[in-house]
């Protein structure tokens, strides 16, 4: 389904948009339908919106797709989610070179069958013989912020153990490149469907300045219009840093 483009026409287009996938098994619920089935759609929204963040000149787009609070769910629900994850890593993979995508994954990944964990691996060897220049798909999966920071300053810790790095050598620039996101720019736009006000957990260390926008639209109803929208929105704000607008 095509977005309305006229509505970011001349806009100012984020460099890297996040987004929150969420509403899955409520869109599910209300048709009657298992959890399950809301996932399967939802993952045909996800390779959409992917595609269509590439043909707007998206940059970077990060997806919140399992976090490290998800297991709690049912064995089934969780068995589904990574199947699709599964299918739809290795459909990617084939595709990355043909449709301009580069697969980065953020996450503690160990977590994952040994079957996931070689597959993200080899999708990762393969975006990093990629150009630049393509649109980088960054998937959260087994990821929490917090996880993701306590992560980050293990490593630091062990480094300074190490004799490599000191406390005095911290700051936001260095402590960023510890993180699952080293490389990538942070987000400017930060979207969440569903309803939800609230990050759950995602991208705290790189949000310091991101835009948000919610919206009551249910994740596998989400349509390129509602980028469009959410775009829309990102080019009416005042980014300031902290600072005040001449």
């Amino acid at each position: 389904m095509a977005g309305d483009n006229h509505a970011v026409a001349g806009a100012a287009l984020p460099r890297h948009i996040a987004i929150i996938m969420d509403g899955n098994g409520r869109w599910a619920t209300k048709r009657g339908l298992p959890r399950t089935a809301g996932h399967k759609v939802g993952a045909e929204t996800f390779r959409t919106i992917a595609y269509y963040c590439k043909d707007l000149g998206i940059k970077y787009l990060t997806v919140y797709a399992f976090s490290t609070e998800n297991w709690k769910r049912s064995a089934d629900e969780v068995g589904v989610i990574m199947a699709l994850m599964q299918r739809y890593l290795l459909e990617l993979m084939e595709l990355m070179a043909r449709d301009h995508f580069r697969i980065h994954f953020s996450g503690d990944l160990t977590a994952l069958s040994p079957n996931l964990q070689k597959l993200a691996q080899k999708a990762d060897e393969i975006a990093r013989s990629l150009p630049d220049d393509y649109c980088m798909v960054n998937a959260c999966v087994n990821y929490g912020g917090r996880d993701e920071i306590l992560r980050a300053a293990r490593k630091y810790a062990a480094d300074c153990v190490q004799g490599t790095r000191t406390p005095q050598d911290l700051d936001d620039n260095l402590f960023s490149s510890y993180m699952d996101s080293a490389g990538i720019p942070d987000p400017e736009l930060i979207i969440r469907p569903s309803g939800e006000i609230r990050l759950s957990n995602f991208l705290l260390w790189q949000c310091a300045y991101s835009e948000f926008y919610f919206t009551d639209v249910l994740w596998p109803d989400f349509t390129p219009a509602e980028i469009d929208r959410a775009i829309a929105a990102y080019g009416q704000r005042r980014r300031r840093f902290g600072g005040v607008t001449q």
